[in-house]
């Protein structure tokens, strides 16, 4: 049976005359709370909006979660003569420092983290897969490591960064990967050496608690479930749902290989981090690290190469079909970074590329083909 699976997705607030974000997240989550309860919140940074789905079975019942939440959140911005945007950076704006929201915790972060706050406006998507045996779960991070690179590269979607070109495909990660626990979490010997590791970085204040233990897979801190979340928010509803369907497979055969007593590739860091790098700096265009052979290879290659290990998991959960036609597109038309660019290159205009992501997000939400780039 295939494994339940959830999405948690963040959105910029816009205003719709200037294109740059604006602090008025609040507003348009008490509105969204209506349609989506408490499946609609506020983040840290008050220019950010969050949505999630609840669990689901299948990639269909997914999908329509995620296109209903994406309007309701769409809904609401209107409502408040604002827009909505699901970029992984900023594009226009002031975003440094950002405004905080209010609460408690978000006082305590700034407090602990403090600069690195000033540059979380950031917007991401974590998948969230059903796994209730935390042991299991460390397991499974070890099998899904050398995968990071490839799945990162696929949702590249930040190639801007407050009115220029970073140069990357995915520059939230860069902007992330200051964190003191970020990026490809380490090998765990066992679910021990996790809460070693973990009860380390509390004791010295590289934590200020266990949910901010910032690696890209991490045992959920709230759900019975493994999250993977080193993904920037996906300009469309399509690129969203084949994301979550490529990760469930990916976490549906890394359970598989630790049932079958199958020991997990433990790729040098050094190996790791350099393939996320480029992964985030070209997207799927240019030349990635295989970090099983540590020769280089194409992004492109790569990214077949991960479809075709997690084959068997997708035609079980029948998704194949649905993920090799999504890949296959998204090779076509490139990443969100790509057509982000896209949409720059017209007129050499950054609000073009806000209106055009605003569009996308929105008419995604209700199954239009993505013609932005």
């Amino acid at each position: 049976m295939a494994l339940r699976f959830g999405v948690e997705e963040e959105y910029f607030v816009v205003d719709p005359v200037s294109r740059r974000v604006v602090p008025r997240a609040p507003a348009v989550v008490a509105r969204a709370s209506a349609d989506l309860g408490d499946r609609a919140s506020t983040e840290l940074v008050a220019s950010v909006a969050e949505a999630k789905t609840s669990p689901c079975d299948d990639l269909t019942k997914l999908d329509e979660q995620i296109r209903t939440m994406r309007a309701a959140m769409a809904a609401a911005a209107a409502a408040e003569d604002l827009r909505l945007a699901a970029t992984g950076t900023p594009v226009l704006g002031d975003p440094v420092p950002p405004p905080i929201s209010r609460g408690p915790r978000y006082a305590d972060s700034l407090a602990h983290y403090r600069a690195l706050d000033d540059e979380m406006s950031i917007c991401s998507c974590h998948v969230h897969v059903g796994i209730a045996d935390r042991a299991l779960a460390v397991e499974v991070s070890n099998h899904l490591r050398p995968w990071l690179p490839t799945l990162l590269a696929l949702a590249a979607n930040s190639p801007y960064w407050a009115g220029r070109d970073t140069g990357h495909a995915c520059w939230r990660v860069m902007s992330w990967a200051r964190w003191p626990v970020a990026g490809p979490p380490p090998f765990f010997r066992s679910l021990a050496h996790f809460d070693e590791t973990v009860e380390r970085l509390l004791a010295c204040g590289a934590l200020m608690d266990p949910a901010t233990l910032f690696w890209d897979v991490r045992p959920s801190i709230r759900f019975p479930t493994i999250e993977i979340r080193l993904g920037d928010v996906a300009l469309t509803a399509d690129d969203a749902v084949l994301f979550a369907a490529l990760t469930r497979a990916l976490v549906q055969r890394s359970v598989t290989a630790v049932e079958r007593g199958v020991p997990a590739p433990d790729p040098a860091p050094e190996t790791l981090r350099a393939a996320c790098w480029l992964a985030a700096r070209d997207g799927l265009s240019g030349t990635g690290l295989d970090t099983f052979t540590g020769r280089p290879a194409a992004q492109r290659d790569l990214a077949a190469g991960l479809l075709a290990h997690v084959r068997d998991a997708l035609q079980d959960s029948g998704d194949l079909d649905h993920a090799t036609i999504g890949l296959r597109r998204l090779l076509t038309t490139g990443t969100g970074a790509h057509r982000q660019r896209a949409a720059f290159r017209r007129r050499d205009r950054l609000t073009d590329v806000v209106d055009a992501a605003a569009l996308r997000t929105l008419a995604s939400a209700g199954g239009a083909a993505d013609n932005m780039g």
